[in-house]
C-alpha cells in the first residue's frame, strides 16, 4: 500500500456462506496483485454480524475495511456506500468485485493501464473466464467479455460460454460491464449519478439485485463515457446464475432454472430500465424491436409465470419516482452512438 491516500478503492459484498466460502481464493489472489497502490473496503449483507465472512477478514485480511449493514441492503445500495467512501476520500478509481472470483496477478495492474489511455473512458471490462471452483480449475471458457445488447433490450454477457480464442484478445469498445468485475472511473460516476438531498446514487437503489450494472452501463453511454475490454487483465468467475440461450425458446425454457426472487428482481429492474429509456430517439427498428419484446414478455408472464405481475403494481408505485430519474439522465450523445451496439 502506498504512503499517501490510495487513488484506487476495491470494494467487494459478502453475504453468509454463499460468499465465505470463496474468500480464501478470492483475497489471496488480491493480496497477489502487481499493483498495490490501493484500499480493499467491503460492505456484509449478512443476517448476523458475526459470521463466517466477519471471522475470516479479521483472522486473516485485517486490513480489509469491513463495515456489517444490519441488513440486507442488496447490490446497489451497498456499492453506493463503497464508492462514497472511495470518493469522500479523494480517489480516482473504484473496483467493483465480486468475491466469487479469483484474479491474475496483474489483473489491476492491466486494468489501471487500460483506464488511464484517455480521460473518456467511464468504465473497464475484463476478460472473465469461468472458475471451476468445485475442482478449484481456471478454465478457457468465457464468462464474459463485456456486456452486449440487441435491439429488443435483451442484455448478455459477449461471448459466454465459448472457448477463449486469440481472435477474441483485442481492446475494443463494449457497450457495458458485468458488475462482477468493473473498474469504474469516478468522475463519470459523479457526473451521471442520481442525487437527491445530497445523497448520491451511482447505482440505481431502485434496483435491489441484478440488471444494476447493465442500467449504469447505459448511463454512462448516454452520457458520452467510453466502456472498454481491457482482455490482458484477467479473472476467473463462478457465476451462480447464468443466462442461457439466445432464441426465445431457449430463454424461456432455461427460465426453470432461475430462482422466483431471481426472476421478480429481473424482470422489475429491467421494466426499470426501459421505462428510463422510454423518451429517447431511438430508430423505428429499434422502437419497434423493444415493443415486441415486451408483448412477448407480457404474453409469456400471463401464461406460465402469473406471479410476476405483482411487480407490475409495485412498477406503477414507483412511477413518478422513475419519470424523475428519465429527466436527471445526462444525454449528450447521438442516439446512434448507442444503437451502434445493437446485435439484432
Amino acid at each position: 500500500m502506498g504512503n499517501n491516500q490510495p487513488k484506487i478503492y476495491i470494494g467487494f459484498i459478502t453475504y453468509g456462506e454463499a460468499t465465505a466460502k470463496y474468500l480464501p481464493y478470492f483475497l489471496p489472489s488480491l493480496e497477489a496483485q502487481t499493483f498495490q497502490d490501493y484500499k480493499i473496503v467491503a460492505v456484509d449483507n449478512s443476517e448476523t454480524e458475526n459470521n463466517a465472512n466477519a471471522d475470516y477478514l479479521k483472522n486473516n485480511f485485517s486490513l480489509v475495511s469491513l463495515k456489517w449493514a444490519g441488513e440486507n441492503l442488496g447490490f446497489a445500495k451497498a456499492f453506493n456506500l463503497m464508492i462514497a467512501q472511495a470518493i469522500a476520500a479523494g480517489a480516482e478509481y473504484f473496483l467493483a468485485l465480486n468475491p466469487d472470483m479469483t484474479l491474475e496477478p496483474d489483473f489491476l495492474a492491466k486494468m489501471v493501464e487500460m483506464i488511464r489511455t484517455e480521460k473518456g473512458i467511464g468504465a473497464v471490462a475484463p476478460k472473465i473466464l469461468k472458475w471451476d471452483f468445485a475442482n478449484n480449475r481456471k478454465t478457457n471458457q468465457i464468462d464474459s467479455l463485456g456486456l452486449a445488447i440487441n435491439r429488443e433490450h435483451r442484455f448478455f454477457d459477449a461471448h459466454q460460454g465459448e472457448a477463449d480464442e486469440p481472435g477474441l484478445a483485442v481492446s475494443r469498445e463494449v457497450f457495458g460491464f458485468t458488475g462482477a468485475a468493473v473498474l469504474l472511473n469516478l468522475s463519470a460516476l459523479r457526473e451521471v449519478a442520481f442525487t437527491d438531498d445530497h445523497h448520491q446514487e451511482y447505482f440505481d437503489e431502485l434496483m435491489f439485485m441484478y440488471k444494476e450494472d447493465c442500467d449504469l452501463s447505459y448511463r454512462l453511454r448516454l452520457a458520452g463515457w467510453k466502456i472498454i475490454l481491457a482482455p490482458e487483465a484477467v479473472a476467473y468467475h463462478n457465476r451462480a446464475v447464468a443466462a442461457k440461450g439466445k432464441t426465445n425458446y431457449q430463454i424461456a425454457v432455461n427460465r426453470r432454472a432461475k430462482s422466483r426472487a431471481v426472476k421478480e428482481w429481473s424482470f422489475l429492474n429491467q421494466s426499470i430500465l426501459l421505462l428510463k429509456l422510454k423518451k429517447l430517439p431511438f430508430s423505428w427498428r429499434v422502437k419497434f424491436a423493444m415493443a415486441w419484446y415486451e408483448l412477448k414478455s407480457l404474453i409469456f408472464i400471463m401464461l406460465f409465470e402469473q406471479f410476476l405481475l405483482k411487480q407490475l403494481w409495485q412498477l406503477w408505485l414507483w412511477l413518478s419516482v422513475i419519470a424523475e430519474r428519465r429527466k436527471r439522465m445526462r444525454v449528450t450523445v447521438d442516439i446512434k452512438a448507442i444503437e451502434k451496439f445493437m446485435q439484432q
